[in-house]
Parts: structure tokens; sequence; C-alpha cells
């Protein structure tokens, strides 16, 4: 079971900087970095929530699922 983050692809399309989202949503920009390259292990509802109400966007914009067999 793999977990997809897609949060580059909507920062792309909503033409956000990983700098001007990490001020928004309250983290450090060593932490969205984390999240982006999917290296993350846990996302708090919390941080979740911002980013969606930042990029106005649903979790599942930025978070997909990929069955890979396992």
């Amino acid at each position: 079971m793999s977990i997809i983050v897609n949060l580059d692809v909507m920062m792309a399309k909503r033409k956000i900087s990983s700098n001007e989202l990490a001020e928004r949503i309250g983290i450090t920009q060593a932490n969205l970095s984390v999240l982006k390259t999917g290296k993350a292990k846990a996302v708090r509802f919390t941080t979740l929530a911002a980013v969606c109400r930042v990029l106005n966007c649903q979790p599942g914009d930025i978070l997909e699922y990929v069955d890979d067999g396992e």
C-alpha cells in the first residue's frame, strides 16, 4: 500500500510557493518539504485542514492511494 502526496501539483495549480504555503499554514519550510516529498510518516488533521483551506481543495486532491500489490 502506498500513499502518494500530490501537494506540489495542487501548489502549481494554485500558483503558490512553498514559502508562502508554509507561512500561511503555520509550519516550517523544512516540514512542508518533508510532506511534499512523501517522506512524512504522519500528517496532523489540523495541518491537512490548513493546507486544504489555503489551497481551496479537498484532502483527496492532495493524497492518493495506490495499490502496489503488497
